[in-house]
């Protein structure tokens, strides 16, 4: 379900049957796992043909209200005013991903290793974006978080020394990871290609203010050549080449490493969470749905975080495992499983209490379990 600040902000926009087939919509994302049309018209809870439920999705995605700027903009907003204070860094991303044949350029706020999607556009050709359409996207988002330190990560698509200079003049800091081939230079020295640096594993760099590539009328940034030593078994096939206005070397590198954080917002859109890439619907339909799956997301992760508070993650997925040292679960896991253990035991209630009249003695188990079916249930 979604927080009730949410349902506070969405009433403001929506009318009130809008808003009940969108809380219906959240609903069968997180219980199917599925945005396709054909299989949430299968299952919307309206007591009418499915082709009438069909239509009544496909109109729902074709309101004005159901827009980023309108609808999703507010809930952002406040999401991060709870999760920063005014002034502080906040990182954001600019990436972008390919689902089937839509070409999505998008901006994320990341937010304890997760990312959220704040601004997103659909790319009218295959292939990378240009300069324009990174300004297009990155404007609204800086506007909508003046009150941030905002400081963007971008991988080597996002590479070009334009783009750096224009984040410069807009006061924002960046840190934009570059190709090995891309030329710099130190003061009086050559130009000389990025992987002639001598870095090996565990060695990190740090060349303040360097002409970088060969085009003149650029100010001159900072470079940091890092490669990570092998961790838990893993080495970085390559080291980082970043392009940063930072002013130091930990800085520089905390604030790329947040990056991934992307990658896990992607996996939960795709086949992780709701199976976006089997989406079939037309451009318009599919930046509206992207905004019902921004909402069910948010929720799923905000209701994980506050079940992690209240100590009643166990009940939702394993906390360790021989041999593993990293958690298994992220908080928009616990969130979205949780939600669906809820379900399930709302529809087998009637077995569940037939079970604990017949096993008498785990009653004390399952009264802690009952709590904690409230407690989550009750989490947001």
């Amino acid at each position: 379900m979604l927080p009730s600040f949410y349902h506070q902000i969405l009433e403001k926009y929506l009318t009130p049957a809008q808003l009940l087939t969108l809380q219906m919509l959240v609903w069968l994302l997180q219980s199917q796992k599925q945005v396709r049309i054909e299989r949430l018209a299968a299952t919307l809870p309206l007591p009418i043909l499915q082709s009438s439920r069909r239509r009544h999705i496909q109109r729902f995605l074709q309101i004005k209200a159901l827009s980023i700027l309108v609808l999703w903009f507010p809930i952002v907003k406040e999401v991060i005013s709870r999760q920063f204070t005014a002034g502080s860094q906040l990182v954001i991303a600019l990436d972008r991903t390919q689902w089937k044949e839509y070409n999505v350029l998008m901006v994320s706020a990341i937010v304890q290793k997760r990312a959220f999607p704040i601004f997103w556009t659909l790319l009218d050709k295959q292939g990378a974006s240009n300069l324009a359409e990174q300004q297009q996207v990155l404007r609204p988002v800086i506007r909508l978080l003046k009150r941030y330190k905002l400081a963007l990560v971008g991988d080597r698509e996002f590479h070009s020394i334009e783009l750096a200079q224009w984040l410069h003049r807009q006061r924002l800091s960046f840190v934009l990871r570059q190709k090995c081939s891309t030329t710099f230079r130190e003061k009086r020295q050559f130009f000389q290609p990025l992987d002639s640096i001598p870095v090996q594993p565990g060695i990190h760099l740090f060349y303040p203010k360097i002409s970088f590539t060969q085009k003149k009328g650029f100010s001159r940034f900072n470079l940091v050549a890092s490669w990570k030593r092998k961790y838990r078994g893993k080495q970085e096939d390559e080291p980082w080449y970043l392009l940063t206005n930072l002013p130091d070397l930990k800085s520089a590198i905390g604030v790329y490493s947040k990056r991934y954080g992307i990658e896990a917002m992607f996996k939960d859109c795709k086949t992780g969470g709701y199976n976006l890439e089997g989406c079939q619907a037309s451009p318009d339909k599919l930046i509206a749905l992207m905004i019902v799956i921004a909402l069910a997301m948010t929720s799923a992760w905000l209701k994980g975080k506050k079940t992690q508070l209240q100590g009643q993650e166990k009940y939702v997925c394993r906390l360790s495992e021989p041999d593993r040292n990293r958690k298994r679960h992220s908080k928009f896991w616990i969130g979205l499983y949780g939600e669906n253990w809820l379900i399930a035991f709302d529809y087998c209630q009637e077995w569940v209490d037939s079970m604990l009249s017949l096993v008498r003695n785990k009653k004390s188990f399952y009264q802690k379990g009952l709590r904690a079916i409230k407690l989550i249930g009750q989490a947001l």
